[in-house]
């Protein structure tokens, strides 16, 4: 493909996953009319630990913070040269922007009648990646259950909702301490137990028991069929363990700390895979469906297990509980993608 008018001698981008075809601005749909300084305290945060060859830009971006619009603008068209992410053979894939969020539940610090499902951080002695009991084995090993004794962080009243934290990865406790005072604090995702991830809502369709993999549709069924809660659970061999991290009011205004180690923004971070974009990168995403109809500036911060491909974005929407903005947008994301990285200049 030859290169666009404006970038002479510009040459396609080859990644592990995908490949990055030169493009002139006029080709990213919408360009030009996002508000960018909604996207520039994700890019500050991302610039905490830049991706390869953004050292320069990042040393100039907190100047422009309080620049203007077209200000801002100006420099991104000065510094960045746009790519359109494609296979790594050129062809263009269908896409795929999904969503996720911080769930927000309450939690208490030591069993009760009604909450005892616990939440663990990592056993003593564990090595990160190296495979260690199922999920199952964990419920019903007494070594197992011996190697996790003492590593309880909280305790839930629903297992299902556990299961939505080890999803998301992270999520804001509202937690009952023994004295009878209420706090809230962070759940981080701290490590897996090295099995490999199935999904519920998948394992229950293939069995016609639910139409649509929704949280919704998960939490009936199980109410329904509560002698089967276990096997439903158990059908996804992996556990996810947490550490626990204070939360200031500085905190709560951010996400989780994502795979690149800086705070997410709602809105503005998106999970990737990172053989296809280094994380901190820029990226113009583009999508229109029943959900969203977006063409905005966005930033490479985290990854997922799910998030394979060269054309894949997992955004995160913020924080909350099940009636909440968040969790409704993330639950009901599901659509075509369109990626275009924003690379500096040399």
């Amino acid at each position: 493909m030859p290169a666009p008018p404006d970038a002479p001698g510009r040459a396609d981008l080859q990644r592990g996953k995908s490949r990055w075809t030169p493009v002139s601005w006029d080709d990213l749909p919408g360009w030009g009319q996002d508000s960018l300084h909604e996207a520039w305290n994700a890019w500050v945060r991302g610039c905490e630990r830049p991706a390869p060859g953004q050292a320069g830009p990042c040393a100039e971006l907190r100047q422009l913070a309080i620049g203007t619009a077209a200000e801002q603008l100006a420099w991104v068209m000065k510094r960045f040269a746009p790519y359109r992410v494609t296979e790594t053979d050129g062809s263009l894939p269908e896409g795929l922007l999904t969503g996720y969020y911080e769930p927000i539940m309450s939690a208490s610090r030591v069993p009760t009648a009604t909450h005892r499902t616990p939440l663990y951080s990592p056993p003593a002695g564990f090595v990160s990646g190296q495979p260690w009991y199922s999920r199952q084995e964990i419920d019903t090993l007494p070594a197992a259950q011996a190697a996790l004794r003492g590593r309880e962080v909280a305790w839930l009243a629903d297992p299902i909702d556990a299961l939505i934290l080890q999803i998301q990865g992270s999520g804001r406790l509202n937690l009952l301490e023994p004295d009878g005072r209420t706090r809230q604090v962070r759940v981080a995702f701290a490590a897996h137990n090295g099995q490999p991830y199935l999904s519920v809502g998948r394992w229950l369709l293939d069995q016609g028991a639910i139409r649509e993999a929704s949280w919704a549709s998960i939490k009936a069924w199980a109410a329904q069929n509560p002698q089967r809660l276990n096997e439903m659970l158990w059908s996804n061999p992996r556990t996810v363990f947490f550490r626990e991290e204070a939360l200031s009011e500085f905190d709560a205004r951010f996400g989780p700390r994502g795979a690149q180690g800086v705070p997410l923004t709602p809105g503005r971070s998106i999970a990737v895979d990172p053989q296809s974009i280094p994380y901190g990168t820029p990226v113009w995403l583009a999508s229109k469906g029943p959900t969203l109809n977006v063409q905005k500036l966005v930033m490479a911060q985290d990854t997922g297990g799910a998030i394979v491909g060269a054309v894949r974005a997992d955004l995160f929407t913020g924080w909350g509980g099940w009636s909440d903005e968040a969790y409704l947008t993330a639950a009901a994301l599901k659509q075509p993608l369109q990626m275009w990285v924003l690379v500096p200049k040399q």
